[in-house]
């Protein structure tokens, strides 16, 4: 008999341990969920965490087996995906899974190249306008720490954690609460992903740009490839990130259906990482069970209806220069499995209205609002340093409004920083509430104004200010039969999981599409 059961221990009790003394009758348990809850640990009580264990109590019983899928035949047309981000990658896994291979087309190179280039652009600023922190095998995501952290509710969620699994993940990662890879991590387990697809007779297209998509009337019929050739189908799923600038562009040309939405720019707050582990875990921080210590902050300005959040928090991380452009400067984090880097880092980020706060109120509104962020950044770095490194102030610095003759702090980033009023970076309501947010912030974790705390600009790629319109149930396009907008870059993912699920998602409209399935 199959029988689930729900407790909580103290975060240095061992699980196996606890569970042959206190439940014998148990013969074969998994976990189903693994959570820890350490709000008391800066006032001493000692961290917990909250199991969830699916348990055997007779030897006899099985547990479900993998989900099985039908076979089958491959399509007349193979089914096109732009991007071999998590969105692009996750859509061939699931049409393969049915024995239906597909073409994936990336313009950067693979994952286990990429990094090669960027060391390039840390080191020396030699930017590769194809290949670099955003564009590539695995996307964004293969640079920024791995975390596989959702809020959105799907069946699917699940799916996609025991397919890293099975990829080559940690076990944990189906069950533990906000699963991390890492960056070091998620490289190998992508191309995992992309040799599997190869072995079922997908295609993996690296240093190939898709530069226009073929239209007959409303229908996307096929692409262009930079190289001239020319690829057709049936079904053409856009998941090329939330950085693909000159392709919005394209769209908005050939009148694919779009609109501005809200997005979020800020700047990357950093700290010693033992510095952050006191405030969170307060006497027990040096225990090494308890890991690098996160933080989930936000507050909402009710006056002006705006928001001021942490986002992509990377505890032990390292604060990356991630642009795509020559002239721009952009920022993200990221941390290695380990998370032992002496440092900390999130987003802190301010929401931006596309109504209310951008001027110009064409489509791209929201991408010119943040190219001229990205170029003040940079213009910055030229003017005080050699345009590789990143501009940067202490909190403190920043809380009052003026520069100091104290050296920065040590940084994680590779690019190294400079010292610089980044405020001069942004528009006013974005350094005011950042302002107001940090005096929040730092009731609700007192200590966050530290002194020793870092400021780095601009956030800038937070999430696409774009979305490209779509059908909600069969996942089509608006405007255009036979594309599917997936993903972050199409305004509906925000994170790896969430993308990873859109490309199942549209892997199953395709489907249904061609009348294999009979519904998404």
């Amino acid at each position: 008999m199959a029988k689930k059961y729900q407790f909580q221990l103290p975060f240095d009790v061992e699980l196996e341990t606890y569970v042959k003394k206190t439940y014998p009758e148990i013969r074969e348990y998994r976990t189903i969920s693994k959570s820890l809850d350490a709000r008391g640990a800066p006032r001493g009580k000692k961290p917990i965490y909250h199991y969830i264990l699916d348990a055997l109590v007779f030897a006899d019983d099985k547990y479900p087996q993998p989900e099985t899928f039908p076979k089958f035949s491959p399509l007349a047309k193979k089914p096109i995906i732009i991007g071999a981000g998590p969105g692009g990658l996750f859509c061939a896994v699931r049409l393969a899974e049915y024995g239906v291979p597909s073409i994936i087309i990336e313009r950067g190179d693979e994952a286990s190249k990429r990094m090669l280039r960027i060391a390039k652009f840390w080191r020396y600023g030699e930017l590769d306008p194809e290949t670099n922190v955003c564009y590539g095998e695995g996307g964004a995501g293969l640079f920024s720490d791995g975390k596989l952290i959702t809020r959105i509710k799907s069946n699917l969620v699940q799916y996609v954690m025991e397919k890293f699994v099975d990829f080559g993940a940690p076990a944990e990662t189906a069950y533990v609460s906000n699963p991390h890879l890492g960056s070091n991590k998620i490289r190998t387990i992508i191309t995992h992903i992309s040799d599997w697809l190869r072995k079922q007779g997908c295609e993996v297209r690296y240093n190939t740009k898709v530069t226009e998509l073929l239209t007959k009337g409303d229908k996307v019929i096929g692409v262009k490839l930079s190289s001239g050739e020319t690829l057709y189908s049936d079904h053409v799923v856009l998941a090329t990130g939330h950085s693909a600038q000159d392709l919005y562009h394209h769209l908005e040309e050939i009148k694919v259906a779009m609109k501005a939405k809200d997005f979020a720019i800020g700047v990357r707050v950093e700290h010693p990482r033992r510095y952050i582990d006191s405030l969170q875990h307060g006497s027990f921080c040096e225990a090494p069970e308890m890991g690098s210590a996160r933080y989930r902050l936000s507050w909402h300005d009710k006056w002006s209806d705006r928001g001021v959040y942490s986002f992509c928090m990377c505890p032990g991380g390292y604060v990356l220069s991630s642009g795509t452009e020559k002239d721009g400067i952009v920022v993200n984090g990221m941390s290695n499995y380990a998370r032992n880097s002496p440092w900390s880092n999130s987003a802190l980020v301010v929401s931006v209205k596309a109504e209310r706060d951008l001027k110009d109120k064409s489509l791209m509104a929201g991408l010119n609002f943040q190219h001229e962020i990205e170029q003040k950044a940079f213009a910055l770095s030229k003017k005080y340093a050699s345009g590789r490194e990143l501009p940067a102030m202490t909190i403190k610095e920043f809380m009052e409004g003026k520069l100091n003759d104290k050296p920065l702090p040590k940084t994680s980033s590779p690019s190294g920083i400079f010292k610089a009023d980044i405020r001069q970076i942004f528009p006013d309501f974005v350094v005011d509430h950042l302002k107001n947010g940090l005096k929040e912030f730092d009731r609700d974790l007192p200590g966050f104004i530290y002194e020793e705390g870092l400021l780095i600009a601009p956030e800038t790629r937070t999430s696409a200010p774009l979305t490209i319109l779509r059908d909600k149930s069969s996942l089509i396009s608006a405007s255009h039969k036979g594309l599917y907008p997936c993903g972050e870059g199409a305004g509906y993912a925000g994170g790896i999981t969430s993308a990873a699920v859109d490309g199942v998602k549209c892997a199953l409209s395709i489907l249904t599409q061609e009348g294999l399935l009979t519904e998404v």
